[in-house]
């Protein structure tokens, strides 16, 4: 059995960075939290756009 992957997703209007092994848990998105599983209301932190102002950030 692999380890799952994870990304992260990155608001193009601030720079904010969701990680989905991190999650967002003071904002109730548990530890390990896919993208596509994150709620559709979610805005980001920072600059309170939607999730349709983030792109997948490759890994460095």
């Amino acid at each position: 059995m692999s380890n799952p992957i994870y990304y992260q997703y990155m608001c193009v209007v601030c720079g904010f960075v969701y990680d989905e092994a991190k999650g967002f848990p003071e904002k109730g998105i548990p530890h390990y939290t896919l993208w596509k599983d994150v709620p559709e209301y979610w805005l980001c932190p920072d600059c309170k756009v939607g999730k349709g102002e983030f792109e997948r950030v490759e890994p460095k």
